[in-house]
């Protein structure tokens, strides 16, 4: 099979359901992921087949080599493949703690904004709370969840006093939560 073309969004519902296997329920195919999140390619693909997705070794790398977000990677030969960071199932994909810069943001929906002021950001679910490098990033984040608001995050205070902050094999900032305190609407 010769390469294919996934701009368009042809394997978009594939990639959204390896997304949920490989995020949250591998368990949906009958498949197992280990403790670092890897999962056995054969068994990933068979279990897509079965489940009704078209799929192959080629889409499946397609998939992969295309996603705008870099959810996912292939080990050195191709027979394990994983999500990166947006877990809700426990999982150490071997982040690496680094120092953040000054600030960082986060795109969410304004409906959540008097709770996030409130309480900070929580998980909600998931492993870490996700924060990106520029505005526009969280603005589109934002947009998935109704009329969007960017939060700016004083990531090199929280750092300072002590809070991890990690980032993911696809550029995507991860820390556990960050109080009120940290965050200013923008």
């Amino acid at each position: 099979m010769g390469r294919i073309n996934n701009s368009n969004g042809r394997y978009n519902k594939t990639s959204k359901f390896i997304s949920l296997i490989l995020r949250h329920n591998p368990g949906v195919i009958g498949i197992d992921v280990d403790s670092h999140g890897w999962a056995d390619v054969n068994k990933l693909i068979a279990g897509i087949k079965k489940a009704g997705h078209k799929i192959d070794m080629d889409i499946l790398e397609e998939i992969v080599r295309t996603d705008e977000k870099g959810r996912y990677s292939f080990n050195d030969d191709k027979t394990l493949v994983r999500a990166n960071q947006g877990h809700s199932i426990p999982v150490d994909v071997g982040l690496k703690e680094k120092e953040p810069p000054e600030f960082l943001y986060h795109g969410t929906a304004e409906r959540f904004l008097p709770g996030i002021l409130k309480e900070g950001l929580k998980p909600m679910g998931r492993l870490y709370v996700h924060l990106s490098w520029d505005k526009e990033t969280a603005v589109n984040v934002g947009k998935r969840h109704g009329k969007p608001v960017v939060l700016k995050i004083n990531s090199r205070q929280m750092y300072n006093e002590g809070i991890k902050f990690y980032l993911s094999e696809n550029n995507v900032w991860l820390v556990k939560n960050a109080e009120s305190r940290y965050i200013e609407k923008i």
